[in-house]
């Protein structure tokens, strides 16, 4: 193992850029699954006919699939059907579609868990379906979804490393560029990629903790 060959500024930098790369698909990832999860998770809740039943079963089928699987298929197959994207682009999609049905489970439950009787009191006082839903059922659900939703976003993060099949430019690709140089370098530059997750995922996992104890 030679630890003083593999920790110098030039692989560190390297190192941090796919990092930033990381760190970037992920972020964008997060916000479009978390738009698109809190949609489908809605309608899913309001148990509108046929719509309702087709999300559900669009949500099942990608939560039973293995992200690498709809990884390769958007960034392998759908060129096929004349749909071209980047590297980054696909693994973009892939992780927001995978991570959507996800967070549509979070959302639904989210709004399950709040008490019926307070959506019962809500329209006898003469609310409507749609006002209830977003004036007592949402606010008070999402303060609840919080927290496994960040615990989502954290598994997010650690699935952007799946990206290195279609050679994004992600921190495993770099550390897997960094070991070919030198076999004694695998130990070492593994060892930083995984300080390098541990310390962005332990914040975050921190203020999971820190915003569940605030819903107790």
């Amino acid at each position: 193992m030679n630890f003083i060959g593999v920790y110098t500024w030039e692989h560190i930098r390297f190192m941090l850029a796919g990092l930033g790369i990381t760190l970037q698909v992920a972020l964008i990832a997060i916000v479009f699954s978390f738009i698109i999860g809190c949609l489908l998770g809605t309608i899913r809740y309001t148990k509108l006919p046929v719509i309702s039943q087709l999300t559900a079963a669009v949500v099942e089928i990608i939560r039973n699939l293995p992200l690498l699987l709809i990884i390769f298929f958007t960034f392998f197959a759908l060129p096929e059907i004349g749909i071209k994207l980047s590297v980054m682009n696909a693994a973009v999609v892939a992780l927001t579609v995978f991570e959507a049905a996800m967070i549509s489970e979070i959302v639904r439950s989210g709004l399950n868990s709040i008490d019926k009787g307070q959506i019962e009191a809500a329209r006898s006082s003469g609310l409507t379906y749609l006002q209830t839903l977003q004036h007592i059922v949402l606010p008070q659900a999402l303060r609840r979804m919080v927290p496994p939703m960040v615990s989502q976003f954290i598994s997010l993060l650690k699935d952007t490393s799946l990206a290195v099949v279609i050679s994004l430019g992600e921190l495993m690709h770099n550390a897997q560029i960094i070991n070919g140089q030198d076999v004694n370098f695998v130990v070492p530059i593994l060892l930083l990629a995984a300080v390098m997750y541990f310390v962005v995922n332990f914040a975050l996992s921190l203020l999971a903790r820190r915003l569940e104890a605030r819903q107790v």
